[in-house]
């Protein structure tokens, strides 16, 4: 059974402070120099830095000593709820009641309401599953509006004692007493690497890796851009290897049909010159679209391997229109879990043989 310690800010300073110990595992509580609450939670190969009242988005994360956070502009969060205002976190949860970029008829904010939501509670948990002892960060977002929304979000981060991989998992509950509309999105921002190979489960041809042609309101794009796009939309493989000087700026968006393996797990790799692999995992019966967001600038340096989402993000508009919005019936609940981390050499190459042969079975 997990024990529950419950955080409040008062607890929070600038002067980082331990408040928690398991084995090898840490977890102490600071306030970034914006104001921001963080929580860093370390064991023997993990660390992540956490904001447990601001989205639970994972700020950071470090496994062997490597930051595979993309490259942003923003040093530190800052208390906003202004996406683009705070943007360079690992792990962002989007959605609930609208994700993507807002259509021409819309009027909810990029990716929704979630990503810097601020929640109400949140608590550290210490426990023990398969995987070993964890500690994790956990809470809970209630999100209600009159004549319209009523949910509860309930995230949950496990990092374990002595693994490089750790896990996120997502409870939305419906406290109406009608359905309820969803639309969600997991940003995972990794940071690119030169060179670096993308390896993943889904068959790597046009039909089933799309690109996206459309350009959102917000980005602005470069000489070359449209010409880019063309070709990607033709050989989407060539975007396989990310050299220098590809044009990835502002951003490439692409749409993949994932397959799952006999557990029903979709997996996604960047295979790094060294040989380390950048990894994910989500399962498609839970998030059935794959996104896949490239941003590679003088400014910032990002990589969605694989953002999982229940439906392409082009705006609650255009996605309802496609018939792309899930339903949480009266009462009920939604749940999604992803795996992530950094795999040593040798994994990296049992994966690339596993990715192989799910696309074949």
């Amino acid at each position: 059974m997990d024990a529950k310690i419950h955080l409040v800010k008062s607890q929070f300073s600038e002067k980082e402070k331990t408040t928690l110990e398991f084995g090898d595992l840490t977890a102490s509580v600071f306030l970034f120099d914006s104001g921001v609450h963080a929580v860093r939670i370390k064991g023997k190969r993990t660390e992540l830095v956490l904001l447990p009242f601001q989205g639970q988005q994972i700020w950071q994360a470090l496994v062997d000593g490597t930051d595979l956070t993309m490259k942003s502009m923003f040093e530190q969060p800052y208390l906003t709820t202004d996406y683009l205002k705070t943007y360079g976190g690992f792990l962002i949860h989007c959605g609930v009641t609208a994700m993507g970029g807002a259509g021409p008829t819309d009027t909810h904010p990029l990716h929704g309401e979630l990503p810097n939501a601020p929640y109400q509670k949140a608590h550290l948990l210490i426990g023990e599953d398969a995987k070993g002892r964890y500690i994790g960060l956990s809470g809970s977002y209630q999100h209600t509006e009159a004549f319209s929304h009523n949910y509860l979000a309930k995230p949950l981060v496990k990092v374990y004692e002595d693994s490089n991989l750790f896990t996120t998992e997502l409870v939305i509950e419906n406290l109406k007493k009608v359905e309820m509309e969803l639309m969600y999105l997991a940003h995972i921002n990794y940071r690119p690497i030169d060179n670096g190979q993308i390896v993943y489960s889904a068959k790597s041809d046009a039909k089933h890796v799309r690109v996206r042609r459309s350009i959102p309101s917000h980005i602005k794009s470069k000489p070359g851009y449209a010409e880019f796009i063309a070709e990607l939309a033709e050989h989407p493989e060539a975007h396989h290897v990310l050299k220098p000087g590809l044009n990835f700026d502002p951003e490439i968006v692409f749409f993949i049909d994932y397959l799952a393996d006999n557990e029903g797990w979709a997996h996604s790799l960047m295979v790094h010159p060294d040989g380390l692999g950048s990894y994910m995992r989500h399962r498609p019966e839970q998030l059935d679209h794959g996104v896949r967001w490239i941003s590679r600038t003088p400014d910032q340096d990002a990589l969605g391997i694989a953002d999982p989402a229940t439906a392409e993000p082009e705006g609650y508009t255009a996605e309802k229109a496609k018939g792309n919005l899930k339903f949480i019936p009266a009462g009920g609940t939604w749940r999604m879990d992803v795996e992530m981390g950094l795999l040593g050499k040798q994994e990296t190459r049992q994966m690339q043989t596993h990715i192989e042969n799910t696309i074949k079975s």
